[in-house]
């Protein structure tokens, strides 16, 4: 059964920082490339950053350049977002993704930024 189980959201002061994690399960982790994407109220879901199947590549998106930082480790099945410098606009569900020919998706975490 395909697992991606997404945590370390919440509430955090603007400028503040959080680091999400995706567990993942059921599925060979290091053949998937993963991604983030978050949505909020109102919006559509919008990619923030995705990293190759080694890590070697990673993109973003323009809004958090230079704040997020997306990272994996394939012996622990777990995808990594560092997103520092958090601003009120960042509030939205985290989403995990797994991608090769088919996309699995977790369930979301909820990040709040706000004073």
């Amino acid at each position: 059964q395909v697992q991606l189980v997404e945590s370390g959201g919440g509430l955090v002061q603007p400028g503040g920082s959080l680091r999400l994690s995706c567990a993942t399960s059921g599925f060979t982790f290091s053949m998937y490339a993963m991604s983030w994407y978050r949505q909020a109220p109102g919006k559509e879901r919008e990619l923030v950053a995705a990293i190759s199947i080694t890590g070697s590549i990673s993109n973003y998106a323009d809004s958090v350049k230079g704040r997020f930082t997306i990272s994996r480790d394939n012996a622990k099945n777990t995808v990594y977002l560092q997103m520092n410098s958090l601003k009120p606009e960042d509030t939205a569900v985290y989403y995990c993704n797994a991608r090769r020919t088919i996309h699995y998706w977790g369930q979301g975490t909820q990040v709040t930024v706000s004073s």
